[in-house]
């Protein structure tokens, strides 16, 4: 698949991939998605490789962001999480996923220089511990999914724990973490409960 990535627009990692895919077989074949600040669309356009009848939709704060993805295919609305979609959503969507901030504020100084050099910090920035936007994603999420309807997101070190609380309270269950060939934490999965 080719993505075209424009300057200063957040660029796909490889690891992304097994998410992506994950969050594909959760998603029917007609079925809804949401990709949470979707960058490029790297991420819609795997969904939509998977399942081409199904209707996915990129958000991101960030305008360049929106036209990159638009450009790449992707139903993309430039709004901060999910402030962009239409309210009739609520209640409907299969799959949310995102490649959203989760850096621990105190960390950025040891992300790569060419990181920082050709991405926004926003891209990075998760706030103190990194959880910021992780937790208004599923804040908003038992929202907008359906009943059993899935959260997919990147997550690193402790993250994946020091959300549990915070699942439970929103309201999800069948948590699972996908961790690299290396044995690193990538990824967290969550289910809305019944």
């Amino acid at each position: 698949m080719n993505i075209r990535v424009d300057s200063g627009v957040y660029v796909p990692r490889w690891q992304s991939q097994p998410l992506a895919r994950r969050a594909a077989t959760r998603l029917p074949p007609r079925g809804i998605a949401i990709d949470l600040c979707t960058g490029t669309g790297a991420i819609a356009r795997t969904l939509l490789a998977e399942k081409p009848d199904a209707r996915v939709i990129g958000t991101d704060i960030d305008e360049r962001a929106v036209s990159c993805a638009r450009s790449n295919g992707v139903e993309a609305l430039c709004g901060d999480l999910f402030a962009p979609l239409s309210l009739d959503l609520e209640g409907r969507v299969d799959v949310i996923i995102g490649v959203v901030p989760y850096v621990p504020t105190k960390s950025m100084p040891f992300l790569s220089r060419d990181t920082l050099e050709f991405e926004s910090p926003l891209s990075y920035d998760g706030g103190p511990d990194g959880l910021d936007v992780l937790r208004r994603v599923f804040e908003g999420g038992q929202r907008f999914l359906r009943s059993r309807g899935s959260v997919f997101v990147e997550v690193g070190g402790q993250q994946a724990e020091m959300l549990q609380d915070d699942l439970v309270r929103l309201g999800f269950d069948d948590v699972k973490v996908f961790f690299d060939e290396d044995d690193d934490l990538r990824g967290l999965e969550a289910t809305r409960a019944g």
